[in-house]
């Protein structure tokens, strides 16, 4: 084969090759086409058009709220944060423990030695109530406190003085001499529904006053947790937390309609379950320790249960509701008006009575010395009962003469008066003097010996009988110890107590 040959063999190779490529190069155009088309297609009927930015707001659905920082700002200037300090025993283990230390390392008793009292300090929160310097709390925030400072939102600091506290009802009055401050109003509790939005405003866990948001769960509850019967507790899922106690639960209006006081929980954190005492009762209450420095309360006289749907039925009721009457104290309100044991009260003046909660407070949110009129079934026929109401036994603590922020005066105790039913629970036939209802760890009473339940009959050879009376006989003593004469567990004992002089 020649040169031309060869070269003519070598263009046919290329050519073809060259063919080749073009038409693989074809093919793949041709997928590529196929596969890009629908993919671009797809995209131009899913990917719409830039549209021209409209400037009007797209309206809110019907009923929806995007904020509630106007109520914020109308409410959260009343809401002050409260420290509170109390002196308390200092104890590093239990006295058995280290009375049996001492003797077995030393072989002999441990001898006595005086524990210093130490600080100890309560966060709470308040609401201005009036704009002269009245501020609503919980009594537990405030509680045995020797020094009480409320810290307003504006960063001022005033040292606070208890004008009076309610343990019942868990509420406390304090003072601060300010003038012009502002307040929230106080709304009417009865008229919210579960289901209604609220707000709670407070200090939780120090952290600084903090708003949160939910709603009315339930009205009415009742938790036994605090010391007093007197609970009608507006449930809400509003976040609280340790702190809040003492602040306000107010509703979309910026009324106040409850003062949050306890959360239930088994963590010590909020899980949704707080209670506010409703705006009602702590006006109430509010309103007769600003005036008189105490609560006075009406009283009928009876014990009360709820009826169960088993009672309903032994008793031919219709509805399961009311309170059943367990016991009636002789001579009483109710005794001396026709109750008797067994009856049933379904309404007072004429309003239903779901429960014995609603009943006692009903009863005890009238003052003493009201008409009332008892709807009672008895017998299985209704009837009505015209009643007189006394007045509820106060506690009647030994410092009721507003002297300073201890509510449990210069003996370090609280008392209240003997009573039938007390001296019943006590098991004793002493019908006269004072029960010690609580003791200031570290104070002089607790320094002295004294106990919760002991029964003060005489101070200085004196009987007492009163909160009063147990102040003027300590004041009398002057320098010297006051002389108890107490009774414990059937037994007569005389304490001498050096009253606290500061």
């Amino acid at each position: 084969m020649n040169l031309n040959d060869l070269l003519r063999v070598v263009k046919n190779r290329q050519g073809r090759q060259l063919g080749i490529a073009a038409f693989v190069l074809l093919l793949v155009l041709v997928v590529a086409g196929w596969w890009l088309q629908p993919a671009e297609a797809e995209a131009t009927r899913t990917t719409p058009a830039p549209a021209a930015l409209s400037s009007t707001a797209v309206p809110a659905a019907p009923g929806r709220v995007d904020s509630y920082a106007d109520i914020v700002s109308q409410v959260a200037p009343a809401v002050v944060t409260i420290r509170s300090e109390r002196r308390v025993r200092a104890t590093s283990f239990g006295d058995n423990d280290a009375e049996n230390f001492f003797q077995q390392f030393f072989g002999q008793a441990m001898p006595h030695m005086r524990q210093e009292p130490q600080i100890e300090g309560a966060l709470g929160s308040g609401v201005i109530v009036r704009s002269d310097g009245y501020i609503l709390t919980n009594n537990h925030v405030v509680a045995n406190a020797q020094e009480i400072k409320v810290e307003l939102p504006d960063e001022r600091t005033f040292a606070a003085k208890l004008v009076g506290a309610d343990a019942p009802s868990d509420l406390a009055v304090l003072k601060i001499n300010a003038t012009n401050l502002p307040v929230i109003k106080i709304g009417d509790s009865a008229k919210m529904r579960v289901g209604d939005v609220v707000l709670a405003v407070g200090d939780p866990l120090g952290v600084g006053e903090t708003v949160t948001m939910g709603i009315v769960s339930a009205k009415g509850r009742a938790t036994g947790l605090s010391d007093g019967s007197y609970e009608d507790f507006i449930q809400t899922d509003a976040p609280i937390n340790q702190g809040n106690s003492g602040g306000a639960l107010v509703n979309t209006r910026g009324e106040l309609i409850g003062i949050n006081s306890q959360i239930m929980t088994p963590s010590g954190g909020n899980i949704g379950i707080g209670f506010a005492i409703p705006s009602a009762m702590a006006e109430n209450v509010m309103d007769q320790i600003i005036k008189t420095g105490t609560v006075r309360r009406g009283m009928l006289g009876v014990t009360v249960q709820s009826v169960s749907s088993d009672m309903a039925a032994n008793l031919g009721l219709k509805e399961v509701h009311g309170a059943i009457v367990s016991s009636v104290e002789s001579g009483g309100p109710g005794d001396r008006a026709g109750v008797k044991q067994g009856d049933v009260i379904t309404a007072i003046n004429g309003r239903p009575v779901t429960d014995s909660n609603e009943l006692r407070n009903e009863i005890a949110g009238m003052a003493p010395g009201s008409r009332v009129t008892l709807g009672v079934v008895r017998d299985g026929r209704n009837q009505q009962i015209e009643a007189t109401l006394a007045q509820m036994p106060n506690k009647d603590r030994a410092s009721n003469d507003n002297s300073g922020p201890d509510e449990h005066g210069r003996l370090g105790m609280s008392v209240e008066p003997m009573t039938p039913s007390i001296a019943n629970q006590l098991g004793t036939r002493t019908r006269t003097g004072l029960v010690v209802d609580s003791v200031t760890p570290g104070g002089p009473a607790s320094d002295a010996g004294i106990r919760e339940g002991d029964i003060i009959k005489q101070v200085n050879r004196r009987p007492v009988a009163s909160g009063s009376e147990l102040q003027q006989a300590v004041r009398d003593s002057g320098s010297r110890p006051a002389l108890l004469l107490v009774e414990r567990d059937g037994q007569n004992l005389f304490i001498a107590v050096s009253p606290d002089r500061g």
